[in-house]
């Protein structure tokens, strides 16, 4: 499409549309873009995405790589920076016309959306969803009126009622669903902004311990050789060496200093791996270490592995093979991770309410039974072949029956009590594994000995 034909077709829509280049070079754009900004059309032509928005150029540069190499549209999110100096947040929604070829660059169009007017938007259709409910209670009190008149009437009343009840489960799926991913956006561009923050000060601080160390140690070198030079100290200064203990100082400053070094090393490691589980990358489709998002999935939710009042500690047992990079969307491989992981811990926990855990004496018990009857989640990788790798996790817990067990991955099901779990983890779990990956998502149990999850994905699914 060239930029005379956006600009016939665009003239006709109300939505604003841009036409950038792979580069961000505006190639056109339509009335309503202009009026949003708060300018003229003439003044738009041939300026760069760039000036028009909040982000920086590396972010703009990277969402219209993904736009360029996606062939599906990508959501995203850009700040306007409108004529009057206001900003306004918009949700773009991407997809590319003429993909990059040696020839010519990319041809993107980009159609912005006003987050209020969007939020209303879903707003109005919760007004809708909740009139259908109502619109379903009518037609199931009327069924009951004419069952009496009509029995034929009645079968296809009842028929159209449940193709509507389907339709209604259909749509408070939907709405569920877009809520999480709502919820899991948020939570990732939080933690990602956490994590560049606190990166910063660290890194300044972790930089300067090794500069802070060494003037501290040819100070004390200094101190040293005056002492030697100087036997006789004035009364006043061997005051002060006794009243802050010289010696000692000079021993323990090392480990002091040696203590913030590991200090600041652990929290960069807590940085490292927020920023690995937020993966705001969602959209792209790349090779990653699946050991690292394990790995920062567990940092995650290491508070909750730790020993309490209650319960011992979780231990946590890692069993992981040579694995190559897979190809994948990492952050939702995180997010079934993240479910699987949770509620193997709520199972762990459950118990320790009970005072199953407490029961065991570590005085009485020896090491090889202390390990079998203490809380513990293992973790194990394995190649399968050159195509396929396979990830179990499994817990010491209760286990699972098989009634519970066959509706696992169903929609809105779950045996936790209300407000403590939607129903919705492992369902949108194997969504992601089964219909995002071409993969596997299986569940084993025996009563009383425990559940294992395991999940198979293909290496690469190009």
């Amino acid at each position: 499409m060239t930029p005379e034909q956006f600009l016939e077709l665009a003239r006709v829509l109300p939505e604003p549309l841009l036409l950038v280049s792979g580069e961000g070079q505006l190639l056109a754009t339509n009335q309503p873009v202009a009026d949003m900004l708060g300018l003229r059309r003439q003044e738009l032509r041939g300026r760069m995405l760039f000036e028009l928005v909040t982000e920086s150029n590396n972010d703009v540069v990277k969402y219209l790589q993904a736009c360029s190499s996606s062939r599906e549209m990508v959501i995203g999110s850009l700040t306007l920076r409108k004529n009057d100096g206001q900003n306004l947040i918009c949700r773009s929604q991407g997809a590319v016309i003429q993909p990059w070829s040696a020839e010519s660059s990319a041809l993107i169009l980009l159609r912005l959306e006003n987050r209020v007017v969007a939020s209303s938007n879903f707003v109005l259709l919760n007004e809708k969803i909740d009139e259908l409910a109502k619109e379903v209670q009518r037609r199931k009190q009327a069924e009951e009126a004419l069952k009496k008149a009509n029995q034929e009437l009645e079968v296809r009343v009842e028929e159209r009622t449940t193709d509507l009840q389907e339709t209604l489960n259909e749509l408070q799926l939907t709405q569920t669903q877009l809520i999480q991913a709502e919820k899991m956006s948020s939570l990732g561009q939080m933690v990602a902004g956490i994590a560049h923050e606190i990166n910063n000060p660290v890194s300044f601080i972790y930089g300067n311990l090794h500069h802070a160390h060494k003037y501290t140690q040819d100070l004390l070198t200094l101190v040293q050789i005056y002492q030697q030079i100087c036997p006789n100290i004035p009364p006043e200064v061997q005051a002060k060496v006794e009243e802050i203990d010289l010696d000692f100082l000079i021993q323990d400053i090392t480990k002091l200093f040696e203590s913030m070094k590991v200090g600041t090393e652990r929290i960069q490691e807590i940085v490292k791996s927020l920023r690995n589980f937020s993966r705001l990358d969602e959209a792209e489709f790349k090779q990653v270490n699946i050991h690292e998002g394990i790995d920062s999935t567990l940092m995650i939710l290491e508070h909750r592995l730790q020993a309490r009042h209650e319960y011992p500690e979780i231990k946590v047992i890692k069993k992981y093979s040579q694995l190559p990079n897979v190809t994948c969307y990492p952050g939702q491989l995180n997010q079934v991770f993240m479910n699987i992981l949770t509620n193997a811990i709520d199972a762990l926990e459950l118990l320790a309410n009970n005072g199953h855990w407490s029961a065991v004496n570590p005085q009485t018990t020896d090491n090889e039974q202390l390990a079998d009857n203490n809380p513990k989640i293992q973790i194990k990788t394995e190649l399968i072949d050159q195509k396929w790798i396979e990830v179990t996790i499994a817990d010491n817990g209760l286990g699972i029956n098989e009634q519970v067990r066959s509706k696992l991955f169903d929609p809105f099901f779950t045996t936790k009590s209300v407000g403590k779990g939607s129903g919705l983890g492992l369902y949108i779990s194997y969504q992601i594994i089964v219909e995002k990956h071409n993969g596997q998502l299986s569940c084993f149990s025996v009563p009383g000995k425990g559940a294992e999850f395991v999940i198979k994905i293909p290496v690469s699914s190009v």
